[in-house]
């Protein structure tokens, strides 16, 4: 099988052996998201489509990197040399896995989004600002009684969405009860719901649930109709990402826009830099500013006592 991995010339139709073109710059990209949509996820699908055409535009290719093949005897950093890759993209995975983790601290040109290893270049979105102003703008709205449901625990973004919530749940001295911080997972419709739901069935509910992402609010539409409750007249929502479909909902959905084409234009420069200019290119991680989005799913209400 190692074998295999490393012979980098093939035979075309004519029975010619052909040699990879070592001149081509070639790009490799991590992408396993769980949410089960792979290419069709409506967030990474932007990311993706920008970073193929900075790519492109800089006559690179890109191989998407498979680190689960049966049989592999060499190490992943020794399959992407041997392959010509000459940088890698995290865009989404497994962040603490050893694969990743292996080609992320190799000597290999690497670029994560939304994670930082130390000396890795990287591309985020302020996630800070985006959680501070959806919450700010609820409590504007009279809200007082807030609820979190968050991605999972092991992640970069979560970690800093958590911290700036509680931070500014104190800031404004409003009560945070436990059963309101509640971990789901990123882009899973039926699990959003489920909590939701059991959010919504408390004794003294909250009036303002933030969710993970756009996605899950479809979940949270479900988990409130069912319990014939209005939006946003009697419970209001706000999610994360900006995505085209949640815009085109009634009422649209108050949400916080992540430049997702600028991430992967960045993405793509970052990991050319890195390849061509390795003394010179900077390491630093980039960080975006996003973009808050007035929907019609938070209803101004009666400041409580």
């Amino acid at each position: 099988m190692a074998k295999t991995y490393l012979d980098t010339s093939y035979e075309n139709t004519t029975g010619q052996t052909i040699q990879a073109d070592k001149s081509i710059r070639r790009l490799g990209i991590i992408y396993t998201e769980d949410s089960g949509r792979g290419l069709t996820h409506p967030y990474f699908v932007l990311i993706l489509d920008a970073f193929k055409r900075e790519a492109e535009a800089h006559g690179c290719e890109i191989t998407f990197l498979n680190l689960s093949i049966p049989g592999n005897r060499i190490s992943w950093f020794d399959y992407c040399r041997a392959s010509q890759i000459d940088g890698i993209c995290v865009v989404c995975g497994d962040f603490d896995s050893p694969e990743v983790k292996e080609l992320a601290l190799s000597s290999l040109p690497c670029v994560t989004i939304d994670h930082l290893y130390r000396k890795v270049s990287a591309i985020l979105s302020d996630n800070e600002s985006g959680v501070k102003n959806l919450i700010e703008n609820a409590i504007r709205k009279g809200h007082r009684r807030i609820a979190f449901v968050h991605g999972h625990n092991n992640s970069i973004v979560t970690k800093a969405r958590i911290s700036q919530f509680r931070n500014t749940m104190a800031v404004h001295s409003l009560p945070l009860p436990p059963e309101y911080v509640q971990e789901g997972r990123y882009n899973d419709i039926r699990l959003t719901r489920q909590i939701v739901q059991d959010l919504l069935k408390l004794p003294e509910r909250p009036t303002f649930i933030l969710l993970p992402d756009d996605i899950s609010y479809l979940g949270a539409q479900d988990a409130a109709r069912e319990l014939s409750l209005r939006i946003p007249e009697d419970i209001s929502f706000a999610g994360y990402d900006g995505i085209p479909l949640t815009q085109a909902l009634i009422p649209k959905l108050t949400t916080i826009r992540q430049d997702s084409s600028r991430i992967g234009q960045l993405s793509a420069q970052r990991l050319i830099d890195l390849i061509e200019h390795p003394d010179t290119a900077s390491r630093m991680p980039i960080i975006l500013p996003v973009e808050f989005l007035e929907g019609g799913t938070v209803a101004a209400i009666p400041a409580e006592s």
